[in-house]
């Protein structure tokens, strides 16, 4: 925690461990950390799953976190870990091509959302996400195209519930099952397009096999992501 890994050997390790995100922090005071996140297939300056579990992982406290797309505040306590997320910068792109890429029957738009120098691309629909099965070529053109690194079809069960999914081959990932760096702006975007409420529910995973809920506070200016957190794995690699 206190001495950085090489520069060449975080990617491989994150390409060895395959998940979504792999972190590498260095504390380097009693509440700051700086910290450098991989998927499997390269460096992200942010990510929003990834830092709930570091700050959790480091201790029950609250921790600034420095990474290369920013710093943001987290707060961890012994069930999981909240954080502070900037407004998004929201634009509207060309719907088509992304809904072609994922198979969906149809859309309200297509928007990129961009914060702490990473874009995601929502896709607002009416209908069913469940079943979707797209091919991760083209998911990652359509994603590409619209300046963005994944793709997230998105449906409002209710007020306070959304169904989410996101695809994100071009980083390494075929489907991410909780993505916390898209949850807040999708909170946003999502009140604006269907006025939900101050705080949601995302509901993420299930069709992985790894189902996962991020609580929201969709208020821009005040942008909360949070949830609950749970080691599932202990190991040490011998470099």
């Amino acid at each position: 925690m206190t001495d950085p890994v090489p520069e060449a050997v975080m990617q491989a390790l994150a390409r060895e461990v395959n998940l979504s995100e792999t972190t590498f922090p260095v504390v380097v005071s009693d509440d700051e950390y700086e910290v450098r996140i991989f998927t499997p297939g390269e460096e992200m300056p942010y990510a929003g799953h990834p830092t709930l579990g570091t700050a959790w992982v480091l201790g029950p406290q609250r921790w600034q976190q420095t990474s290369p797309g920013g710093t943001i505040a987290v707060e961890a306590d012994f069930t999981g870990a909240v954080m502070n997320q900037p407004d998004p910068e929201i634009v509207e792109v060309d719907a088509a091509p992304c809904v072609a890429a994922l198979g969906l029957r149809g859309a309200e738009g297509a928007y990129r959302a961009t914060i702490m120098g990473l874009s995601h691309v929502f896709v607002p629909t009416e209908a069913p996400i469940e079943h979707l099965a797209p091919d991760p070529s083209a998911v990652a053109a359509a994603a590409r195209a619209a300046g963005g690194s994944s793709l997230a079809p998105v449906r409002r069960l209710d007020d306070t519930t959304l169904h989410v999914r996101l695809f994100a081959p071009g980083l390494g990932v075929i489907e991410d099952p909780g993505t916390g760096s898209a949850a807040g702006p999708c909170g946003v975007l999502t009140r604006r397009l269907w006025s939900v409420a101050d705080d949601i529910v995302i509901r993420q995973g299930d069709e992985v096999g790894r189902p996962c809920r991020i609580e929201v506070h969709t208020i821009e200016g005040d942008v909360r992501v949070g949830g609950r957190v749970a080691a599932v794995a202990a190991g040490t690699f011998t470099l």
